[in-house]
């Protein structure tokens, strides 16, 4: 017989492989590789095993004589996936519960999902971590967030294994083994798995979407980010596609589809026979939420939400027992009126901006699912969709609550501790809401009703709320019980095995060398065909955690720690003992769907079973050591390439490094010189900023005169100005700033009063005092994360828009730059007060 492959140095017969393309793939993958084409020939293409990626290079199958005229030239075969193995289609929206869509019940329409549900099936209990960059790393690996280093996201990352925001190289992503398998891989939108500590241009880019089996990425590295002007990379190259474009004209959510669009479609045309990979994940609906005007208008026009939130709860669930996603017993929890005012209680105002705030929300979810049904639509344009595996997932958590009972205009203030802006303060905002002008953010009431049927937010890991998502999948070449409900338990570290058996592809052992931890989800693929519509889940247990809120799932049974804080509630002391100090709850989730009925108090021996299973889970997966501490770990030392540098110099223009990797000025004494030469006729522009618009300060010649101004996150601007331009010439501009309280030490004992003290500027030019000021607080945790630290122009968003307009490129000449920081130290008698007053609060607790 002829042999077909010398891949290995195994072969197949042309009888042999007629045989086994009769049988299933995974069949098939387990007796030889697929192998086509005349072997040694250009056009020869074969499959592998898949046990080690790369491949090892296969043995040369020619003949080497002494001339090239007797021998026999030989290519190795072009790797490809297995016959018939679909395209993917992966999409996971942010910040999203299961009341949001339309498909679930919700009143946004989603008609994108709701088209691919009715294609294929609902699945009704898909659970995620209750946090972006956990969630998204469980995604795309197959394992606990916690294995993967994401017990929390990148920008809170600590250094213990489970918390440190690295994706170990013994557990490859997806997008790696199907690159390694002959699939076009890509990744569109949010990457919220990068390290905050590598996000510049210094690298590394190995956790980076392209160092992580992903050839093409577009989208932004961050948990959020302007969808006016974005920090947006193609690879890992920064653009501004949006430059020059008329306000309002240029959104991501549209871009982001224009640019899958075109990927997809040179993809195509270059070898439509080469199975695509798309990752896609838009901001929507995480904060900000920014919609265009026409979908605000749509929005609005349809009077959705004016009878108030808990209406609007009630309304959903109807929908949903209605639809059948939800059993027709589900019961709500009461109202939480200690929480979030009841709607009949709001004063006028309240009302209107609470209507705006969520308005704008609804706009973006629904704009977002217009956009994905672009993307959807395209694969059908080129004739792919029949064989395309679209997982359409609906948020990587619950609704968030970040916003506070209020909402804000600038999520970067609640990341600073000023989570109930007032409503007079935010109605200044509400002609704009939604626009480039705000960073905006809903009240909790709205993120409550959109958790329906459950109760609480993003963030809360033992309650159904935080972590109960849905998801749709079509794959019309092979799901034909179109419509469908499914129920079984399913997991985001269930994504990448499923996707895996769909393509015939086994997860790897090796990958560069390096043994690779076991897959830890579980395939759902066998709940794809009719028969096992009602088939038990065969995931059985999983456990949830997230800043030290916890629970265990186990055939049914919930154990959970019972919310002891609200998410807006970052800024206290954290429960020292998060494992131990809690209130127990359990249900039982196959009688009770939306965790209403607490039976613990009837079962204690099944409470003391689960708390053990979860111990034991813990320890498997790098839970510990438990952390149940939020803004604080925002400003945990980090390996940033900053660390530990008290002197920083600059000597030419540069813009783009991000927050992670930039010189943190907060929380401590500096001094910045700036030492410049003016031309005749004098000079304006930034010399140096980092933030933007909702939070930062700059460094700037106004009118030729110097400035130095700190924006508080938009409701506020201190600003230091020297009386007279500076004259033609050389000059040295300083600014100084002496900080008052003790620093961030005192996060280490569970203390939070070294952070936000006042402090005294000082302006200076050429040695002389110009300008001073007493700050009576600064900026406690951070600065716009999603904007860089700029040197010579402003990128972006400016810090001060009535004093100018980015990029405000800097005329003078720039000799040197340089910043010195002077951290706060601990005192031995700080250390013994803040010690007593540890044990103290460990005491009362």
């Amino acid at each position: 017989m002829t042999c077909l492959s010398n891949w290995h140095g195994g072969s197949v017969s042309r009888g042999l492989l007629t045989s086994l393309l009769l049988l299933p793939l995974s069949v098939l993958s387990a007796h030889g590789q697929q192998a086509t084409g005349v072997p040694g020939s250009p056009s020869a293409t074969t499959t592998i095993d898949g046990k080690q990626l790369p491949p090892p290079d296969p043995k040369f199958g020619g003949v080497i004589k002494d001339d090239a005229l007797q021998s026999k030239p030989w290519w190795a075969p072009r790797v490809v996936p297995p016959k018939n193995a679909p395209n993917v289609l992966l999409i996971i929206t942010d910040d999203a519960g299961f009341g949001v869509p339309s498909t679930f019940g919700g009143v946004i329409p989603t008609p994108t999902m709701d088209r691919i549900a009715n294609e294929g099936l609902r699945y009704n209990r898909v659970f995620s971590t209750a946090l972006c960059s956990p969630t998204r790393a469980a995604l795309i690996t197959g394992r606990n967030h916690h294995s993967v280093g994401f017990g929390v996201i990148s920008e809170q990352s600590t250094g213990f294994p489970g918390y440190n925001s690295i994706i170990g190289r013994d557990k490859t992503t997806v997008g790696r083994t199907l690159l390694d398998n002959g699939y076009a891989t890509s990744w569109f939108g949010k990457d919220h798995n990068t390290p905050a500590f590598a996000a510049s241009q210094a690298g590394p880019f190995d956790q980076w979407p392209t160092g992580m089996g992903f050839e093409y990425f577009y989208g932004f590295v961050g948990g959020d980010a302007n969808q006016w002007a974005p920090n947006l990379f193609r690879n890992t190259t920064q653009i501004y596609p949006f430059q020059g474009k008329p306000s309002g004209t240029w959104n991501l959510v549209t871009a982001m589809a224009d640019d899958a669009i075109d990927w997809m479609t040179r993809l195509h045309q270059t070898d439509p026979s080469k199975p695509l990979f798309i990752k896609y994940a838009p901001g929507a609906t995480h904060a900000p939420h920014h919609p265009t005007k026409e979908w605000v208008d749509k929005i609005s026009a349809m009077h959705l939400f004016d009878d108030g939130y808990e209406k609007l709860r009630e309304r959903i669930l109807e929908n949903q027992k209605r639809l059948g996603v939800v059993p027709k017993d589900t019961k709500l929890a009461p109202w939480p009126a200690e929480m979030l005012k009841p709607w009949d209680q709001l004063s006028a105002d309240e009302k209107k901006l609470f209507i705006r705030q969520v308005e704008v929300f609804a706009a973006y979810a629904a704009y977002s699912d217009h956009e994905i049904g672009r993307v959807i639509q395209h694969f059908q344009d080129l004739g792919r969709l029949d064989n395309t595996l679209v997982i359409y997932i609906n948020g990587d958590n619950g609704t968030s609550a970040e916003g506070g009972p209020l909402g804000t205009p600038n999520e970067v203030a609640f990341f600073n501790g000023l989570n109930e802006l007032p409503v007079d303060v935010q109605m200044k905002f509400y002609d704009v809401w939604g626009t480039e002008q705000t960073y905006n953010h809903m009240s909790a009431g709205w993120s409550w009703a959109f958790d329906t049927p459950f109760d609480w937010f993003k963030q809360n890991a033992s309650r159904l709320g935080g972590i109960n998502q849905n998801m749709v999948v079509s794959w019309p070449a092979r799901i034909k019980d179109k419509g469908a409900l499914r129920q079984q338990f399913v997991h985001v570290i269930d994504v990448v095995p499923t996707i895996l058996e769909a393509a015939g592809i086994r997860a790897p052992a090796m990958v560069d060398g390096i043994k690779q931890a076991p897959i830890e989800g579980t395939s759902f693929a066998y709940t794809f065909d009719a028969a096992s519509a009602k088939a038990a889940s065969r995931h059985k247990t999983q456990y949830f955690e997230m800043f030290g809120q916890w629970a265990l799932y186990d055939e049914g049974w919930m154990l959970s720690t019972k919310v002891n804080r609200a998410p807006w509630q970052a800024f206290g002391p954290a429960n020292p003992d998060p494992l131990n100090n809690q209130v127990f709850q359990l249900y039982n989730l196959n009688k009770d769907f939306s965790q209403t009925d607490d039976i613990a108090a009837q079962n204690a021996q099944k409470v003391k079973e689960m708390r053990q299973k979860f111990l034991a889970e813990a320890r498997k997966y790098q839970v510990f050591p438990l952390d149940a501490s939020v803004a604080a770990r925002i400003v945990a030392p980090r390996p940033n390439i900053s660390a530990g540098r008290t002197e920083f110099v600059y000597t030419r223009p540069m813009t783009g490094l991000p927050q992670g990797d930039s010189p943190s000025l907060l929380n401590t004494s500096y001094t910045i010189t700036a030492d410049i030469d003016v031309p005749q006729g004098g000079a304006e522009g930034m010399i140096l900023t980092s933030g933007g618009r909702f939070g930062g300060y700059g460094f700037y010649l106004l009118q030729g005169k110097p400035v130095f101004l700190w924006n508080m996150v938009d409701l506020e601007r201190i600003k230091w100005e020297g009386p007279d331009a500076l004259s033609p010439g050389r000059h040295t501009v300083e600014f100084d700033f002496k900080y008052d309280g003790i620093g961030d030490g005192t996060l280490a004992f569970n203390n939070f009063s070294g952070l936000g003290q006042p402090g005294t500027g000082t302006l200076k030019v050429d040695g002389k005092e110009v300008a001073a000021k007493r700050m009576p607080k600064t900026l406690p945790m951070i600065l716009q994360w999603d904007e860089s630290f700029d040197i010579g122009s402003d990128t972006l968003t400016g810090v001060n828009d009535a004093d100018y307009k980015p990029p405000f490129p800097l005329t003078a000449n720039l000799n040197k730059l340089t910043i010195k920081v002077d951290r706060p130290q601990l005192t031995p008698a700080d250390i013994k007060k803040l010690q007593a007053g540890m044990q103290e609060k460990a005491t009362a607790d």
